[in-house]
């Protein structure tokens, strides 16, 4: 699936790789691999794309493709705050499904982690 990226210097964490990390200080392994991987490359800007349909359907159900055993919302809005002081230039949440979302709990989801991103940023972190 990712065979491709590795040999380009791409580092994938998968669901599996994240699957009972749930704070700051079980995550740190995650987040030192993304700083170190910046900093070798001089910090350049970071632009983030979260795709909503990485997470487990039930806390993000309206989505076209689920995924099954994905992260939990606390995971990704632990990684949001702890990267918060990244040189990011830019974000994007994408894949929600509005016909899907019959609670809106994927919208839920999607706005307070585009929340978390633009307050870190006006935080001045």
């Amino acid at each position: 699936m990712f065979h491709a990226d590795r040999p380009q210097g791409g580092q994938i964490f998968t669901a599996r790789d994240l699957r009972g990390l749930e704070n700051s200080k079980q995550l740190t392994g995650v987040t030192n691999a993304i700083r170190g991987r910046l900093a070798a490359q001089g910090n350049p800007p970071v632009y983030l794309s979260l795709d909503i349909d990485c997470l487990d359907p039930a806390f993000a159900p309206g989505t076209g493709t689920p995924e099954p055993a994905g992260p939990n919302c606390g995971q990704v809005m632990t990684l949001l705050e702890n990267l918060v002081d990244l040189n990011f230039v830019g974000m994007d949440c994408v894949e929600v499904a509005p016909p899907y979302d019959h609670a809106e709990i994927t919208a839920y989801a999607a706005a307070s982690f585009v929340w978390t991103y633009v307050a870190g940023r006006l935080s001045g972190q």
